[in-house]
């Protein structure tokens, strides 16, 4: 175990407990990241103390795991959970044995501890690496050298002395987040400083710019990866990850993405919120969690649920939670909050990342039988029922609708993310969905009628002549736009997301994906004509109001992620592709809709019933 990293360990054992004390505001915060610094230190060196069996060094060892017994314990509540875990590795340290076990739990419970304390372990803004240059050179230089090796005569008047960071040694356990941590506090016991005059951002740019030192001049363009994942990795880590050759460039040219810039804007204002939280202000606390989903992920949202539709529905739910504890005026929202933090955080980790060419074609290609199979169905549904009616010459009104939203979607293919972000994304589709259903029903309740009197084919006719005639034509015209609208703006909005991964796999999925629907929309068009016209018109009936009941949840779900609706919590599921979620204010009336149909078929059966069975006595 080399010297720097005996300095790093005695950092972060004595100066962020001193630190702790610094600001009364901040005393959770820093004990969550003392604790997480201490087992980050015994994941890395416990195992070379016991290698070494040398005696300073296991006591050292034992000091370390003592120290992060007591963090837990000063967090309360919120670190009683940690405490059976980290005495199981005490157990271990105090008998020096199990080096493997100790370091891969301390490396667990680390993981853990980010995640409970919301902790952020990457700068808000890109480093500024020329700053960082000029601030080494200025405070630095004099101990480590100007070209970082510390090769120079005070270093080696220093015990322990400078570190070298050309060393593959020391480099390979040292990460920015670690060097950030190490120029906020300083080294107590050795020459190494803290420089607390220094901004936030100042020291995340010096902390960054130490791991250029080694690095020879970037050719080319990095790989994609996030700045919370350059903030977190060691360099034997992105070379596993990326490859030696990238290594230069991945520490020299830092992303400047604005998938992450978004995501740290919606980390900020939940930071906010937090405060506002705890100060009492939970109707600020509210806004500002309201204002960190409208302006940080709903802007991303579409490309991260390309990615991970998974996590999007976690951070949608943690984002529901926290707001209704600030309006609740719960305690739990500091818990709700920090675990929003970490999902946030896990985002930004793979903000970087991008599909390849064949995933994005596969994801285009389900995303568009997804979304255009219920619009879809209802459209030749429609088209069947007037070929049926003998009212074909209508079938040019539908045409005219779902292609008019295509267009929209199309539109909002070019320019949506720019103009439809944030609450005018989500108010568009809550009210496109609540008109959908509004026409859907009337669809419903029309080819229903038609279904009473199929026995008559003669009246039908006459009856649909008089039924279709303008009115009727702008109905026929709104059902079919607004049951592709929807299904249209969502698609483009996905696909907008898609294509900066791979646009030409967005293209050939799209491409498979109409072919697919076209062969889609056949087969029904033709099994549909054959069917008996009752048979059609009832199947028909029970497609439209399922659609509608689904469309009705993603309505108001839409309106209450915008807080125009109230939200209701219930216990039971979340089925998202139904528009299935957990809240009364949604679900209730999902199910009187539902509901609704088997009312009137009992109504109706119940009064047939008393018609026949008054009839012999007429």
């Amino acid at each position: 175990m080399n010297r720097a990293s005996i300095a790093l360990g005695l950092f972060l054992l004595i100066a962020l407990p001193a630190a702790v004390h610094a600001g009364e505001a901040a005393d959770e915060g820093r004990t969550w990241h003392r604790l997480v610094g201490i087992l980050q230190y015994l994941e890395a060196d416990y195992p070379a103390a016991v290698e070494s069996q040398s005696a300073f060094e296991l006591t050292e060892q034992k000091s370390f795991i003592a120290e992060a017994m007591g963090a837990a314990q000063e967090l309360g509540p919120a670190g009683q959970g940690f405490l059976p875990r980290l005495q199981a590795v005490k157990a271990r340290v105090d008998q020096g044995t199990d080096p493997e076990g100790v370091s891969r739990d301390c490396g667990a419970l680390v993981e853990d501890l980010v995640l409970a304390g919301g902790l952020a372990r990457s700068p808000r803004r890109v480093p500024d690496l020329a700053e960082g240059e000029r601030l080494f050179q200025v405070a630095c230089a004099s101990c480590h050298g100007v070209d970082g090796r510390a090769q120079v005569a005070i270093a080696q008047t220093m015990e322990p002395q400078p570190a070298n960071f050309h060393d593959p040694e020391t480099m390979a356990g040292l990460t920015p987040y670690k060097a950030f941590n190490t120029t906020s506090f300083g080294v107590p016991g050795t020459a190494m400083p803290g420089y607390p005059t220094l901004s936030e951002e100042e020291r995340w740019s010096l902390a960054f710019f130490l791991f250029t030192l080694r690095q020879p001049p970037c050719e080319g363009v990095p790989p994609r990866a996030s700045l919370e994942r350059l903030a977190t990795a060691t360099d034997p880590e992105l070379v596993a990850e990326h490859g030696e050759q990238h290594l230069a460039c991945l520490r020299r040219k830092l992303p400047d993405a604005d998938e992450e810039r978004s995501l740290l804007t919606a980390r900020g204002e939940v930071e906010n919120a937090l405060r506002k939280g705890a100060a009492g202000d939970f109707l600020g606390a509210r806004n500002a969690l309201l204002d960190a989903y409208l302006t940080g992920l709903e802007p991303v949202e579409v490309k991260l649920s390309a990615r991970d539709p998974e996590l999007v529905r976690r951070l949608e739910e943690a984002f529901m939670h926290a707001r209704l504890a600030a309006e609740q005026r719960s305690p739990h929202l500091q818990d709700e909050g920090r675990e929003l933090l970490s999902l946030l955080d896990q985002a930004r980790r793979g903000s970087g990342t991008t599909a390849g060419f064949l995933s994005v074609v596969w994801l285009t290609l389900f995303i568009l039988l997804r979304e255009g199979f219920e619009a879809t169905i209802i459209v030749t549904a429609l088209l069947a029922a007037l070929r049926k009616m003998e009212a074909t010459r209508h079938a040019r009104v539908v045409h005219a609708g779902w292609v008019s939203a295509l267009a929209v979607g199309a539109l909002a293919f070019l320019f949506g993310q720019h103009l439809l972000a944030g609450a005018n994304r989500e108010l568009l589709e809550g009210v496109a969905a609540l008109i959908a259903v509004a026409m859907l029903l009337y669809a419903a309740l029309w080819l229903n009628a038609r279904a009473n009197v199929s026995h008559f084919m003669g009246e039908l006719r006459q009856k649909m002549q008089g039924a279709l005639g303008r009115g009727s034509a702008v109905g026929v015209f709104t059902i079919a736009f607004t049951a592709v609208l929807r299904e249209s703006f969502e698609t483009a909005l996905f696909l907008q997301g898609l294509a900066l991964d791979s646009a030409s796999g967005v293209a050939w999925g799209t491409a498979a994906g109409l072919v697919a629907l076209v062969a889609l929309v056949f087969f029904v068009h033709r099994v549909g004509y054959k069917l008996p016209m009752k048979t059609l018109f009832k199947a028909s009936t029970g497609v439209l109001v399922a659609t509608a009941v689904m469309l009705l949840g993603k309505g108001l779900h839409a309106l209450q992620e915008i807080a125009l609706l109230p939200l209701a919590p219930i216990p039971f599921v979340t089925v998202e592709l139904l528009g299935i979620y957990p809240d009364a204010v949604s679900f209730m009336p999902q199910l009187v809709l539902a509901l609704c149909p088997l009312v009137l078929f009992l109504i109706r059966r119940s009064r047939t019933a008393r018609l026949a069975g008054a009839s012999p006595q007429g």
